[in-house]
């Protein structure tokens, strides 16, 4: 015997049944301003005594970061400033090596950026080889680190030893 064939549904029998269906998926809002009317909220009541408290607290916590804060920035710009006389007590009782050091400088720089330019050179023309070995990596830190790691310090205290002090507004810089 032939298993019987069910009739189609005529769409409205269609819609008649799927209304009968509990539905599989439901839609929450779950956003911030609906509020279900069933469950009241319950806001915590603050009394205004312990909310006046805790502002007062809060405004004595930060004026006391603001001092530390500026306790902080005078003891920086105390050592710089000391630094800063330092260095114009240096420069004056050596003004001949301050010149050199600011030509030094100057010279240097132009070695720096050349040597910089073939510090990228190599690294992009390498740089696939790079991340495939670690010992390529390692070989091109190991070649050029320290080398540049020495050339930036001591070009940095050449530049600082003959840098022109700063000059005080609508003067012109003395030439050299």
């Amino acid at each position: 015997m032939l298993p019987k064939i069910a009739k189609p549904l005529s769409p409205t029998a269609a819609r008649a049944l799927m209304n009968d269906v509990p539905p599989v998926c439901t839609q929450l809002d779950i956003s911030a301003i609906t509020v279900s009317p069933t469950i009241p909220v319950m806001m915590p009541t603050a009394d205004a005594s312990e909310t006046n408290r805790l502002l007062r607290d809060m405004i004595g916590l930060q004026h006391r970061s603001c001092e530390l804060l500026a306790e902080l920035v005078n003891q920086v710009s105390l050592q710089q400033r000391q630094r800063t006389a330092e260095l114009k007590a240096w420069k004056e009782a050596n003004p001949k090596l301050a010149q050199a050091c600011r030509h030094a400088s100057e010279s240097l720089s132009k070695v720096h950026i050349e040597f910089l330019s073939n510090i990228a050179n190599e690294a992009y023309d390498n740089a696939e080889s790079f991340s495939d070995s670690d010992y390529a990596l390692g070989d091109f830190l190991d070649r050029y680190g320290p080398r540049l790691a020495h050339f930036n310090g001591v070009l940095q205290l050449l530049s600082q030893l003959g840098a022109q002090p700063p000059q005080p507004p609508g003067d012109k810089p003395a030439e050299g």
